[in-house]
C-alpha cells in the first residue's frame, strides 16, 4: 500500500474533532450595531470566541428574504427593500452597506480575522427558500421547492460562490432549518420520488468544495424518521462520503438537551468516518412555559450535555446563542466545551427535555411534560434519562433527584423508582418550586442507596391513588439530576 493510499484512507478512519460557536448574523451581531460600523464592532462577532477552546467559527449567511454577505450569485438581505419592518433590519442592512461603499467586503473580513484568531471560518448556508425566489415555487405558499431545476440551481451558485470566490474553509449545508427557519425543500408528496434528486444535488456541492480544498458539513434532524420525510438520505451521505460532519439539530427548538437521541446517527457517521458535531443550544427554559420567562442553561448544565454526548462516541461539540455580550462565564464554557477531561469532576445539572411548539412542528416529540393517569401497581409511567457520570465514585459529593408535579396533593399515592429501585427510603423535601406559580409540587430526593447509572436510566413513577373527588390529571413537568463534587 503506497503511503498515498495511506493518506486517502485516514479521514474514513478519524473524524476530525472540532469545537465549534455558530453566529447567525442576525439578532447577535448585525441587529444591535448603529450604521456606519466600526470594524471593532464588526469584528468582534469573532474576537468574542478567541481565546477559547472555539476552533471553528460556522456564520450563518442566510435567510430566507437575502444573504449576510456581499453576494453577487444572489440576493444581498436588504437590497430589494424600500423600508425595513423595525430598526434591527435597518441597521443589519446599513452596516453592511458601509462597509461596501468603503471598498470592504463583509464576508472577507471575518473571514481574514477569524483566521488571524487561528480559528476556521465556515459559512452556514440555509437550503429551503431564498431571496428571489418565485412564489409560485416555495412551498411556503404551495409551490414545488426543490422539485424545480430553477431552485437547485441558484442555491448551487450560491455554494459556488462561497467555496469558489471566497477562502472559506468549506461550507455547512443547513438542511434542518425547516419549519421554523425556512421553507421545507419539498412537500410531502414529493418526498418519495425526490429523494435521489436531493443526494444528486450533495454530491455536486460537495465536488465543488472539495475541489477548492473545503470540508463538507450538514446540518440535519436527530432522527432517521425526520430526515426520511424530509427527503435526507442520511445513510447514502454518509457510506458515499459526501459529507465530512453531520450536525444534528431542531431548529428554533432552542431548549439544551442533555440527551439527543442520536446514538443511531453516531454509529453510521462513524463506520463511514464523518464526525458528528451535537448543535447543544442555549436556553433552560423559554417563554412557552406557563409563569415562565426566558432563562439561560447554567454552566453545570452545559457541562452535563457536554459529558453525555461525548459519552456518546461524539467527535466534537457545537454551541451558540449564548448570552450576550459574551462574557467570562460564557467563555469558561466555551472552554470547558473543547475537553471532557476540565469537566471531569466538576458539578453537572442534568435534565430531562421538554416538548416545545417548534419541535412539535417538525416531530420531535420529548418526553416532558408527561401526564400521570390513575393506574395500578402493574402500569407505570417511564422517562429516560442519560448520565455520563459515576455516582457512586468516591469523588462525587451527592445527587440530587428533582422531581416537579403539577396537580399533585399530599394524599396521592405516588410510588417512584430509578431503574426498578424504589425512592421511598431515600430523603426527600417537599417545597414549592415556582414563586410565581405556588400551586406545583417539588420534590427533591437526596439519593444515597439509590443512585443513576452511567449512561442509560430509566424514572418510574405509578400513580396508585387519589382522594376522591379530585378530578385534575396530574402531570410530571421537570427531571433534574445534580450531580455534586467534592471540592
Amino acid at each position: 500500500m503506497t503511503s498515498g493510499s495511506i493518506e486517502a484512507i485516514l479521514p474514513k478512519l478519524m473524524p476530525m474533532k472540532r469545537t465549534i460557536y455558530f453566529d447567525d448574523a442576525r439578532h447577535y451581531f448585525l441587529w444591535n450595531f448603529e450604521p456606519p460600523i466600526d470594524l471593532r464592532d464588526f469584528h468582534s462577532v469573532i474576537d468574542q470566541v478567541a481565546g477559547t477552546a472555539v476552533d471553528t467559527f460556522i456564520y450563518g449567511v442566510a435567510r430566507m428574504d437575502g444573504l449576510f454577505y456581499d453576494t453577487s450569485a444572489s440576493l444581498r438581505f436588504g437590497a430589494d427593500r424600500e423600508s425595513f419592518r423595525g430598526h434591527y433590519e435597518w441597521r443589519a442592512y446599513n452596516s453592511l452597506q458601509s462597509l461596501i461603499d468603503r471598498g470592504l467586503s463583509p464576508l472577507q473580513l471575518l473571514i481574514d480575522r477569524a483566521h488571524q484568531k487561528g480559528m476556521e471560518f465556515i459559512p452556514s448556508l440555509r437550503l429551503g427558500e431564498y431571496g428571489t425566489m418565485p412564489e409560485s415555487m416555495n412551498p411556503r405558499h404551495g409551490g414545488r421547492g426543490w422539485v424545480h431545476d430553477e431552485v437547485r440551481a441558484h442555491l448551487m451558485g450560491i455554494v459556488k460562490e462561497l467555496v469558489a470566490d471566497f477562502p472559506t474553509d468549506g461550507i455547512e449545508l443547513d438542511f434542518a432549518a425547516p419549519p421554523a427557519g425556512c421553507a421545507p425543500l419539498l412537500q410531502p408528496e414529493d418526498v418519495s420520488e425526490y429523494t435521489p434528486v436531493l443526494t444528486e444535488w450533495l454530491r455536486e456541492a460537495s465536488s465543488l468544495a472539495r475541489d477548492n480544498n473545503g470540508t463538507v458539513g450538514a446540518r440535519v434532524y436527530p432522527t432517521s424518521e425526520l430526515n426520511d420525510a424530509a427527503g435526507f438520505d442520511i445513510e447514502t451521505w454518509l457510506n458515499e462520503g459526501l459529507v465530512d460532519y453531520v450536525a444534528p439539530l431542531v431548529y428554533a427548538h432552542n431548549i439544551l438537551d442533555c440527551d439527543t437521541p442520536i446514538e443511531w446517527l453516531i454509529e453510521s457517521a462513524h463506520q463511514a468516518g464523518v464526525a458528528v458535531y451535537p448543535i447543544l443550544m442555549a436556553y433552560y427554559n423559554n417563554e412557552d412555559r406557563h409563569y415562565h420567562t426566558r432563562e439561560m442553561a447554567t454552566p453545570e448544565m452545559m457541562r452535563a450535555a457536554f459529558a453525555n454526548h461525548w459519552a456518546k462516541g461524539c467527535d466534537g461539540m457545537y454551541t451558540w446563542f449564548m448570552r450576550w455580550p459574551l462574557g467570562e462565564r460564557e467563555r469558561s464554557t466555551l472552554s470547558e466545551m473543547g475537553d471532557r477531561d476540565l469537566i471531569a469532576h466538576k458539578t453537572k445539572h442534568y435534565f430531562v427535555n421538554r416538548d416545545t411548539p417548534n419541535g412539535q412542528r417538525v416531530g420531535f416529540d420529548r418526553p416532558l411534560p408527561l401526564e400521570l393517569p390513575l393506574s395500578s401497581p402493574e402500569s407505570v409511567s417511564e422517562v429516560p434519562f442519560y448520565v455520563a457520570d459515576d455516582c457512586a465514585s468516591d469523588q462525587v459529593s451527592n445527587v440530587v433527584l428533582q422531581i416537579r408535579l403539577h396537580s399533585m396533593v399530599s394524599a396521592d399515592k405516588l410510588v417512584i423508582k430509578m431503574n426498578g429501585q424504589s425512592l421511598a427510603e431515600e430523603t426527600c423535601l417537599r417545597s414549592r418550586p415556582h414563586p410565581m406559580f405556588p400551586y406545583d409540587t417539588l420534590l427533591e430526593f437526596h439519593l444515597r442507596d439509590v443512585l443513576p447509572r452511567v449512561g442509560a436510566n430509566t424514572l418510574q413513577l405509578s400513580l396508585e391513588a387519589r382522594p376522591p373527588k379530585l378530578g385534575s390529571t396530574a402531570v410530571l413537568e421537570d427531571v433534574d439530576i445534580i450531580v455534586n463534587y467534592q471540592a
